[in-house]
């Protein structure tokens, strides 16, 4: 009975000095911050001058300031002419840099970000003569073509307002490629180089109507539609879906895409291909068009899907002339624009890589599926 009593007065005094000792920490911790015994002093960051200058750098961003958007325009190119320098050395970084830019609404950013990155090269890293000798090109007075755009056809007064109208019909021509399964960019170069084709031939026509409403022009005689499609192309294109034997056979999944809900279907088709308020089948005949030719070169071995010059060629000389070979040449009608010739496959190509309406249609990584 000792013996327990003994051991309990041992466990009591062992708790208590326990909650004493636990109690001494916490009183000596609360009053070593209330008299700041631990506040740490800290230091000046050695490169604080540097990150002061870089974050004033957002002072300058003023959206709705003219010069600032000419400024920006302008430095733009060096921006990016010093960002592939810097993935030279580091390619991550740079990759990095690049990819953050898009998510940015201010252009200031970016220099912001190439400017941290160099903060924390060496001083000694080779880097810095490279950037030198790279701006002192750069900077070499040149003389400035007096063309906004290297595209020159692009440069004619009709190109903004064509985009306008291409721009409009967005949700028609995605809808028509997404049924035809084709990438919409490749439907875009074929309505442009169709309604490119038409300034000329209709010129007047385009001064008091086109041009001002920002529409596009609907042909309607042998060429029909925005896309100038022939009438026996498109009963080709309605037939090799219904082939399973056909070279242009695209599946059952497109078999029915064009039934006609009238007996008549030559007074149906054209009247789908010639609807002034109603593009949509327009443009999914030009989008089976080139899935239908792509599907017959890919089956013969000789796959086009990514020469978007050579199947816009094919879109404007039709069926008869798409024979499967391994050197294409690009080519088609011929279009001057401004006393200079282009073709229609040539005009889709600048377009297509031009970068131009790449918002509204932009790159797909596989063009057919």
């Amino acid at each position: 009975m000792f013996k327990n009593k003994s051991l309990f007065r041992y466990v009591f005094n062992g708790i208590v000095i326990l909650f004493a000792f636990i109690g001494f920490i916490l009183t000596g911790s609360y009053l070593a911050i209330k008299l700041h015994i631990t506040d740490d002093p800290g230091g000046v960051d050695y490169n604080d001058r540097m990150f002061k200058e870089i974050s004033e750098k957002q002072q300058l961003f003023n959206p709705n300031n003219p010069e600032y958007r000419q400024m920006i325009s302008e430095k733009r190119p060096i921006q990016y002419l010093i960002l592939s320098l810097l993935g030279k050395f580091y390619p991550y970084n740079a990759n990095v840099i690049f990819e953050a830019s898009k998510f940015s609404q201010n252009p200031i950013v970016l220099e912001q970000m190439i400017s941290t990155s160099e903060l924390r090269l060496p001083q000694n890293s080779p880097y810095f003569e490279f950037k030198r000798q790279l701006l002192n090109t750069y900077n070499k007075p040149i003389q400035r073509d007096t063309f906004k755009s290297v595209f020159i056809w692009m440069n004619i007064s009709e190109w903004n307002n064509l985009k306008i109208a291409i721009v409009k019909d967005k949700k028609l021509i995605d809808s028509a490629a997404k049924v035809a399964g084709v990438e919409p960019r490749l439907v875009v170069c074929c309505i442009i180089g169709e309604q490119i084709r038409l300034f000329n031939s209709k010129r007047e026509i385009y001064k008091k109507y086109i041009g001002p409403l920002k529409v596009l022009s609907v042909e309607s005689q042998f060429s029909l539609g925005i896309t100038g499609i022939k009438d026996f192309n498109a009963k080709a294109i309605e037939n090799h879906l219904k082939d399973s034997l056909s070279v242009y056979y695209l599946g059952t999944k497109r078999k029915n895409v064009l039934n006609f809900n009238t007996q008549n279907s030559d007074t149906e088709r054209y009247y789908r291909l010639v609807n002034y308020r109603n593009h949509y089948y327009q443009y999914l005949y030009t989008a089976l068009y080139l899935h239908q030719v792509q599907k017959q070169w890919k089956t013969a071995n000789n796959d086009i899907s990514n020469r978007p010059e050579i199947l816009i060629t094919l879109y404007n000389v039709g069926f008869a002339f798409s024979q499967p070979k391994l050197n294409p040449k690009v080519g088609g009608s011929t279009i001057i624009i401004h006393g200079k010739p282009y073709t229609f496959g040539g005009i889709g190509f600048d377009f297509y890589y031009s970068g131009e309406l790449a918002e509204e249609f932009p790159y797909y990584n596989q063009k057919f599926f």
